[in-house]
């Protein structure tokens, strides 16, 4: 990789609907990827971790922030995670944790998984040779 292509990871913690958080990263993402650089991960912490439910429906004149992240994350192979302690506190669940709280169902959208805090710190030093820069998209005050 020349030395001005950068890898990135995104770390989202606004909701989509209530704050332009997801759809700034997702433009982000993509004008990265045009430019050369490399998204190593995606990282979804409080509120951004509505973007991984498998439940919104918003009208058919507005984007699915869901449906166009996973597109997204499956077309160009990026991993994508949700804070298990954020996920839990907000309803959002995968079929693991659905049995082990004996939950009705799971709504953790495809390719998202669900990892706590720590697993992810762990990865991300281990691939810090590999991701040059984090880019955090918040959802405001």
């Amino acid at each position: 990789m020349p030395a001005d292509n950068h890898t990135f990871t995104l770390v989202i913690t606004g909701a989509p609907y209530s704050s332009q958080a997801p759809e700034t990263a997702l433009g982000f993402a993509q004008a990265a990827l045009r430019a050369g650089h490399t998204i190593d991960r995606v990282f979804l912490y409080g509120d951004g971790v509505h973007l991984a439910s498998s439940l919104p429906s918003p009208p058919s004149d507005e984007i699915n922030w869901t449906r166009a992240w996973s597109d997204f994350l499956q077309e160009h192979s990026v991993p994508a995670v949700a804070c298990i302690a954020s996920a839990l506190r907000r309803g959002l669940v995968n079929e693991s944790e659905q049995r082990r709280y004996q939950l009705p169902a799971s709504n953790l959208a495809t390719p998202f998984e669900i990892a706590g805090l720590g697993e992810w710190v762990e990865s991300t030093i281990k691939s810090s040779a590999q991701s040059s820069r984090v880019i955090y998209f918040h959802g405001g005050a």
